[in-house]
């Protein structure tokens, strides 16, 4: 997903533009920040960001005003990150942009492209997600990105007796063959909820994390999708940023070299205060200390 930016005449607001509906008519401002967290998902992870201080909601962006005082004045070099990651983070959860209304269930999808994604819900849970369940594994629907056609799975592999390239390819194809429209499958990492909520990992809640997240969903995961694998942050601790390699990352030979020779030096490049970047990816077995400690 590519989010474009604009700035604006008046320096504290900027426009971030996703490339795919936000609302499905007219736009919406929320100046303030209980009523946004209460009408709007979106809004909310937003107003979560320090020192945003509204939220306008149009057909087609977003757009931010930040805060200006002299107690929470920040600079867009830092929230820009921050608003990135939140926009992707709603659009990848699959949650509507209102809730509360009538346009709730078309808030996020047009409705040429909701009976898409009820194709491709259908599809899944009557034909993929029976056989994956038989052989160990596990796979949902997250979201659909009409702009380029992709389809974003959850899928867990953990369990399969077979390579989970291959079976990732035979989904994909599956999905393909019913719906023209889509272009392309992406999957990630299925986590349960207890497991991803980050309490335990202050890291995570950092300014670092959450560029270190932008860079993987815009560079560094497409680059590796042609090989069926995916990259997710893990944790950050003083100066290290942990890793984890699911897909066809995940037991590849090539796995160390991707990691050094590529996704480190594109982190550190990008977040200089990260000094090493490395791999929990439970390879073989599960043996990283690290690993075992969630």
């Amino acid at each position: 997903m590519f989010i474009q930016t604009l700035p604006l005449e008046d320096d504290n607001r900027m426009q971030f533009l996703p490339g795919r509906q936000v609302m499905a008519s007219g736009s919406i401002l929320f100046d303030d920040a209980k009523e946004g967290r209460e009408r709007s998902p979106l809004a909310a992870r937003l107003f979560d960001i320090p020192g945003v201080k509204a939220v306008e909601l149009g057909e087609d962006h977003v757009t931010i005003t930040k805060a200006d005082d002299e107690d929470s004045k920040v600079l867009w070099i830092q929230l820009k990150p921050m608003v990135l990651a939140a926009v992707m983070d709603h659009y990848m959860s699959g949650l509507p942009v209102l809730v509360g209304t009538d346009t709730e269930a078309s808030a996020s999808y047009s409705e040429e492209d909701q009976k898409i994604v009820d194709v491709v819900t259908e599809l899944v849970e009557a034909r993929v997600r029976p056989q994956l369940q038989d052989d160990g594994g596990d796979v949902a629907f997250k979201s659909y990105d009409p702009t380029n056609g992709m389809v974003v799975l959850e899928m867990d592999s953990s369990g399969l007796s077979t390579p989970a390239f291959g079976t990732q390819i035979k989904i994909e194809n599956t999905l393909k063959h019913f719906i023209p429209e889509i272009s392309r499958v992406k999957f990630d990492r299925m986590v349960d909820e207890s497991e991803n909520t980050g309490a335990d990992r202050p890291g995570l809640q950092t300014e670092a994390a959450n560029q270190i997240r932008v860079l993987l969903e815009t560079r560094i995961n497409p680059a590796i999708a042609a090989h069926g694998g995916y990259i997710s942050l893990i944790d950050i601790k003083d100066e290290t940023a942990y890793v984890e390699m699911a897909g066809g990352c995940q037991g590849c030979g090539m796995a160390d070299a991707t990691l050094k020779q590529g996704v480190e030096v594109e982190i550190k490049r990008a977040v200089p205060e990260i000094a090493r970047v490395l791999d929990v990816t439970d390879h073989a077995g599960g043996t990283n200390p690290y690993y075992v400690g969630y």
